[in-house]
């Protein structure tokens, strides 16, 4: 018939590029590997930086005022004051020298633990910022203890930190990554809320 064309079929083609698509496969995920044990590697690499830091406020002044409002905003979840006193000064160091909120990470750690330093979950996450304990085998530091607050929040905020910098600041995905399910909206929401009802200045 005029104006109809023949089209030839070539098998050996359509397996070249069966082949071709499943080596890329292979590549992609290699490669996704690959990043991920980087990423791990940071990730250690941070919390080790965190690990020797020291004091925060810029004076006294700034120290009482800080303290004394939030250990009012703090005292539905811990009712003795020293106590309170001595978390918030341990959350204000170690939140400095993270390069990270102290408001941010107290709202974490409502959202996390409701100031239970001794909190465990399901999945074994350890203390106020509910910590995974394989990072002290992980970095190399057996010793440490996850139930200990200033370990803790040491841990913690070098945690968060990493994640909001991998973000580009973008606090949303790095509450996201922080919790495990970046795309689980709830967990972001709680810590959110928790920040702008409680701990926002």
């Amino acid at each position: 018939m005029v104006g109809r064309r023949h089209h030839r079929t070539y098998p050996g083609l359509a397996r070249i590029a069966r082949g071709l698509a499943l080596l890329c496969c292979a590549l992609l995920s290699a490669l996704a590997s690959a990043q991920g044990e980087t990423q791990d590697r940071e990730l250690r690499a941070a919390i080790v930086a965190a690990i020797g830091r020291s004091d925060s406020f810029a004076d006294r002044f700034d120290a009482e005022v800080w303290l004394t409002d939030f250990s009012v905003r703090l005292s539905p979840y811990v009712a003795d004051p020293g106590e309170r006193l001595k978390l918030l000064r341990l959350v204000h160091r170690e939140a400095a020298a993270a390069g990270v909120p102290p408001e941010l990470v107290l709202a974490v750690i409502e959202v996390e633990s409701l100031f239970d330093r001794y909190a465990i979950s399901s999945a074994g996450a350890l203390g106020l910022m509910q910590v995974m304990p394989f990072w002290i085998e992980e970095i190399g530091r057996p010793q440490d203890n996850l139930l200990d607050p200033q370990t803790n929040l040491r841990y913690g905020c070098a945690i968060l930190k990493y994640y909001l910098k991998r973000e580009a600041e973008d606090l949303f995905r790095a509450l996201g990554r922080y919790n495990g399910r970046i795309n689980d909206n709830s967990y972001q929401g709680k810590v959110l809320d928790a920040l702008n009802k409680r701990w926002f200045r």
